[in-house]
């Protein structure tokens, strides 16, 4: 499809709706997996697809950049002696560390003094390099708007119709697809295609293909035959 008057707002609006289009048919697979019957098992209608996948990553939990245990233990027990009742270790519980209140924890001062936590390293883009991507992603957008406004010839809306439904076909029916459009790509090349060419399927083997043309039949060579001696004839 041809839109003469496509931007980069046209195409980020196209983008988005691609992407939320992938999502919802991801989810559906995954909820036919974990139903647990394989003939339940729910095929994308999307010929895009498989090369979606990278979305997936954007909708599943990521691992966490700290590789600190979830709990820290509890620090030694300090039993007073002038205050009488139970000791201080039956009331101090064990901070657990979430990921949203792991920053707080690093940032201010530590409330057990015994342990140290690392500070976890983030890495951060250089602004060069964050330049560099900036640039890059504008002129990617730039030459896919241009693509859009862009017409499309008659062979290459024909490769595409023809690539779509080669998609849709089995391995074994795609290798065969194949084989039978190169022959007749073949056939055309040499100006062997007529109106009575068509695709056809053999009740028996083909015929093998053409061999070596014999050299043509000779009469064989007559063999010499010996002389004959003739005697002479006396006269009575």
């Amino acid at each position: 499809t041809v839109i003469p008057t496509a931007d980069i707002i046209y195409l980020k609006i196209l983008i988005g709706g691609l992407r939320s289009t992938y999502l919802r048919e991801h989810k559906k697979v995954q909820d036919s997996q974990r139903s647990g019957a394989t003939d339940d098992i729910y095929v994308p209608r999307l010929w895009y697809y498989d090369r979606l996948h990278f979305l997936a990553g954007q909708t599943e939990p990521r691992p966490a950049l700290s590789t600190l245990p979830s709990t820290l233990p509890s620090p030694p027990a300090e039993v007073s002696d002038t205050q009488p009742g139970p000791s201080r270790q039956q009331h101090v519980e064990e901070p657990r560390l979430s990921q949203g209140s792991l920053s707080q924890e690093v940032a201010g001062p530590s409330r057990l003094p015994d342990i140290q936590v690392p500070p976890l390293r983030l890495q951060r883009q250089s602004g060069r390099k964050r330049s560099n991507l900036k640039e890059a992603a504008i002129g990617l957008f730039w030459k896919a708007t241009e693509a859009l406004r862009t017409p499309h010839s008659v062979e290459e809306d024909f490769a595409g119709i023809t690539a779509y439904k080669r998609m849709q076909m089995e391995e074994g029916q795609r290798l065969l697809c194949e084989f039978l459009i190169l022959e007749a790509l073949n056939k055309g090349l040499r100006g062997q295609i007529t109106c009575a060419t068509h695709i056809c399927d053999l009740t028996h083997s083909p015929p093998p293909p053409p061999g070596p043309t014999p050299p043509p039949a000779t009469s064989p060579t007559p063999e010499p035959q010996p002389r004959r001696k003739h005697g002479r004839k006396t006269r009575e």
